[in-house]
């Protein structure tokens, strides 16, 4: 059998797969959409005949040999010396405990140790193995993300970022390495504990200079460097290998006295390295003297404690031995918590006794020295230094007096970046934000501790806040808005803005009720500014979030408390144009759930709802707000559906998409296009408009807030190709949807139900019936049970029973009159339903049958899938071929394959088109 043919661009994305890298992660590598990458992923499975993604990923790691396979750790730019028993004894203890700390001083090597670990034990870890230096982050609540930029994981609507980490590694075999955790325990205790709870195959390999104190730790003390065996000991063997980078190695001749030096710096990895990078400019006399007069302090006391004191000797003794400029670059750039340029080291440290032109120079002198380290980059080369000596360098900026002023010029150097970012986009933009990312972080940490920098604390949260939107950080984005808004001091009215802010990127995140709390807290804000009409828009705001987005809640607030809010909102909005468009939207939204709640039928009186949205709609675009003008097009097309106008709840859809056309991508106008796409797209279908389905609900399968939620973002794709029978893309589109509702917690959501039920339909009609049965397992867990059973359920269910020649069983499902179900089926599953009440009873010659159609085609005119399916149901009750076949192009022009060929068949038997589809022929009854 010969080998399957893969093409250039499948290798790429197998080889891609074989990293562990997500749909999103690929898109971005190959600079391609995520629907391209699910094609050649899809492509792949079938080509490779695997099951699924994890065997892609296997099979790609297993081809890609050894030398492909790498560990996502940092590669040291020096050998590894020694420790040949405490590298054992790590590995093992590695293997046998699902938590490791690497614990000691600074300067003892337990960094360089945990990596050469980590590699060596890379082979037991299939799944994964991961780095994260925690070294610049500096809030504890950021431990989590660290970590998911490490793995390449992103957020997902409704869940934190917190979450989104355990999800993604609930079943890998994996490794993670945490590096330099002791600045931020309180954030990594708590964490770990979460993740290893969640991941039960995931090991953790922690370096600190104190124990984490938590449930399965294994701690695992560093020793200094071995000084046994005198010129053949480990310590030895170190200075050796760097004193040879250097100059001239050490001879046989001063063996004894190089021996002698380790032992004085009591095999202590750093102070060994620091004194080594001076043996071609001191020789063995000049170090040792020089140490010799340093380390008359460490006389008496415990050893453990000499041996930290020797790292601080040799840290002293070498910044003693530079020139003046050199100490005080050194202690400059200690501000940076992360690899610098030398561009940024000249901004923020090139000042008296220092000029801008001889900082690279400086920076060239401190790596020789080994007090910095030298890392290319596809932006130049960066300098940094390890953490033990960037704390002495900090102490000593003190020491000089000078930490105010370097934190402030290097707050001063974060600002114009973050100015210089803000509204960029586009791969090397993300790339750009990404290398000083940690830099604004660790800037806005210092500030805002400041009261003499408030206010530039408070400007750098905001340029975060919407720089973490771009880069879609949606968590941090929500926390810096919120951060911006506490920092505002006595300016209320900046605070309401940031919170409103705020507010809106919650929204785009579906977390319980953080928008509610948020548009609460800036009508707070704002009234204590004397806005009161701000007040009341905010308060009307926080109340339309109650309704309108209610499923966002893990307990809606309650009915009382929001009346009594929205009558508040009433009173202090007065005639402000936006407060009381606002206003008008949120009595539209309540008034709009309270009909829904109540089962609203044609019969109802629904023209109270229609105009209160009508109202909105028009006082939001005499504001001049497209934001609120949609919002209030969303309650519209509820209204007009509830009363039974599906053609006007899409056009309603539209209008939408269109006001928002020239709106920025700020956090509100993109929360409100995403719910846009989803409606717009939504409602095409109910009115069988499905080549705007599909076009809408790409443009949302595509949106980037949804890269990491596939769940959501190809909810209304699956359902727009389901129903035009575009077999391929819906098995290859479910993958993602399976994959991210998985990874999501199996999430529970009112969209996710049809989504789900619209693939196992597919696979009810390519005669699968345990991928249907999983499927709609899928369904049960995925959303509400009566929408499926009463709703959408029966619309999907009686399409197989059709398919598959059982009419009764169909005619049963949709047995309920439109009006007896019109809460499930009104706003996108009406025309399908009564047409397919019409076809079933013609089908089983039900008497009504006649009726049935005539009631249908009045609903349905307009709509050209349900008006075509109605057109042929009668065509059968009449026997009238010609009329079949004229159905048949009417559902081919309107996109809708799978009805053409099932009226193939149905006129003349004619299975051809059904295979074409990749669709099975009725099952024998």
């Amino acid at each position: 059998m010969s080998s399957p043919v893969i093409s250039a661009r499948e290798a790429e994305v197998l080889a891609l797969l074989g990293e562990h890298l997500t749909n999103a992660e690929i898109a971005a590598r190959l600079v391609i959409s995520v629907r391209t990458v699910e094609s050649h992923v899809s492509s792949l499975l079938r080509k490779l005949q695997l099951p699924d993604r994890r065997a892609l990923a296997r099979q790609a790691a297993e081809a890609a040999g050894p030398e492909r396979v790498e560990p996502a750790l940092p590669s040291p730019l020096t050998a590894f010396i020694g420790r040949v028993r405490e590298r054992g004894e790590l590995a093992e203890a590695l293997r046998a405990h699902r938590l490791v700390t690497v614990a000691g001083p600074g300067g003892v090597g337990k960094t360089r140790l945990a990596l050469a670990v980590a590699a060596d034990v890379a082979p037991d870890f299939p799944d994964g193995v991961w780095f994260a230096d925690l070294v610049p982050v500096t809030e504890p609540g950021r431990v989590g993300a660290a970590v998911a930029a490490a793995v390449g994981v992103g957020e997902q609507p409704g869940r934190g970022i917190d979450d989104a980490v355990p999800d993604a590694l609930a079943d890998r075999r994996a490794l993670l390495v945490l590096d330099n955790c002791e600045q931020v325990l309180d954030g990594v205790a708590p964490f770990l504990e979460r993740l290893l709870a969640a991941c039960p195959r995931l090991r953790v390999l922690v370096t600190s200079r104190a124990r984490l104190l938590v449930p399965f730790e294994r701690v695992f003390a560093v020793p200094p460097l071995s000084r046994e065996g005198g010129d053949e000991s480990e310590a030895v063997a170190l200075f050796m290998d760097r004193a040879s980078a250097v100059g001239w190695p050490p001879g046989p001749a001063v063996s004894d006295g190089v021996v002698a030096i380790c032992e004085r710096l009591g095999g202590m990895a750093l102070a060994i390295e620091l004194a080594a990078a001076r043996w071609s400019t001191l020789g063995l006399d000049g170090l040792t003297a020089g140490l010799s007069d340093q380390l008359r302090i460490l006389t008496g006391g415990p050893r453990a404690d000499d041996r930290h004191r020797s790292v601080r000797a040799v840290l002293d003794w070498s910044h003693d031995l530079l020139e003046p400029r050199d100490r005080a670059l050194l202690r400059r750039v200690s501000v940076f918590v992360a690899p610098c340029t030398a561009e940024a080291a000249a901004e923020v440290a090139g000042f008296a006794p220092l000029d801008p032109a001889a900082v690279v120079d400086g920076l060239g002198v401190l790596a020789e020295q080994s007090l910095l380290g030298v890392t290319p980059s596809a932006s130049g080369t960066r300098y940094h230094a390890l953490e033990t000596i960037r704390q002495y360098g900090t102490e000593r900026l003190a020491d000089a007096g000078e930490l105010t002023d370097v934190r402030s010029r290097h707050l001063g150097w974060c600002l114009a970046n973050a100015s210089a970012l803000t509204g960029g986009g586009g791969a090397e933009w993300r790339a750009r934000f990404d290398a000083v990312a940690e830099e604004l972080r660790a800037a806005l940490a210092w500030a805002a501790d400041q009261p003499e920098q408030r206010a530039d604390a408070r400007r750098l949260a905001a340029a975060m806040a919407e720089l973490a939107f771009a880069r879609t950080l949606l968590g941090e984005a929500q926390q810096r808005f919120e951060q911006a808004a506490g920092l505002t001091a006595d300016d209320d009215g900046a605070g309401a803005a940031a919170l409103r802010q705020a507010a809106a990127v919650a929204g785009c995140r579906s977390v319980d009720g953080d928008s509610y709390r948020l548009f609460r807290a800036a009508a707070e804000a704002a009234r204590r500014a004397g806005d009161t009409a701000g007040a009341g828009r905010d308060l009307a705001a926080a109340a339309t979030v109650a309704y309108r987005f209610s499923s966002s809640f893990a307990q809606p607030p309650p009915v009382d408390e929001v009346t009594a809010m929205l009558a508040q909102a009433r009173e202090l909005a007065g005639d402000a144009p936006s407060a009381e468009a606002a206003v008008a939207l949120a009595e539209a939204a309540v008034v709009a759930d309270a009909f829904g709640a109540v089962q609203g039928s044609p019969d109802n009186p629904a023209q109270a709802t229609v105009s209160r949205a009508e109202h909105a709609v028009e006082l939001a675009r005499r504001a001049g707000d497209p934001v609120a003008e949609s919002a209030a097009l969303d309650a519209l097309a509820g209204a007009v559906s509830w009363a039974g106008d599906a053609f006007a709840a899409a056009a309603a859809a539209r209008r939408r998409i269109d006001v928002l056309a020239c709106e920025p991508p700020a956090p509100a106008a993109t929360h409100e296009l995403m719910d846009a796409l989803a409606m717009a797209a939504g409602t095409a279908v109910g009115v069988g408009d499905l080549p705007a389905a599909r076009r809408w609900g790409a443009r949302l399968a595509e949106h980037p807030l949804l890269a990491e939620a596939g769940h959501h973002a190809t909810s209304w794709l699956l359902v727009a190709d389901a129903f035009s029978g575009n077999v391929g893309e819906v098995l290859t589109t479910s993958r993602r949807f399976h994959d991210t509702w998985e990874k999501s917690g199996r999430l529970r959501s009112r969209s996710l139900g049809p989504a789900a039920a619209s693939v196992a339909m597919i696979h009810g009609l390519r005669g699968d019936r345990s991928a249907r049965a999983s499927w709609l397992a899928i369904v049960s867990e995925a959303g509400p049970a009566d929408d499926h059973r009463l709703g959408y359920g029966a619309v999907f269910d009686a399409m197989v029973l059709l398919h598959h020649g059982d009419a009764e069983a169909a005619l049963e499902r949709v047995a309920p009159p439109p009006d007896e179900v019109w809460k499930w089926v009104c706003w996108v599953w009406l025309h399908w339903y009564v047409a397919l009440r019409a076809e079933a009873a013609v089908l089983t010659g039900h008497p009504d049958a006649r009726d049935r159609i005539a009631a249908a085609r009045d609903v349905v005119a307009g709509n050209p899938v349900a008006s075509a399916q109605v057109d042929r149901a009668d065509a059968l009750l009449d026997g009238d071929l010609s009329r079949q076949l004229a159905a048949a192009a009417a559902f081919d022009a309107a996109g809708c394959r799978y009805q053409s060929a099932r009226t193939l068949l149905l006129a003349r038997g004619d299975e051809t088109a059904l295979a074409g589809l990749g669709l099975a022929p009725p099952a024998a009854r």
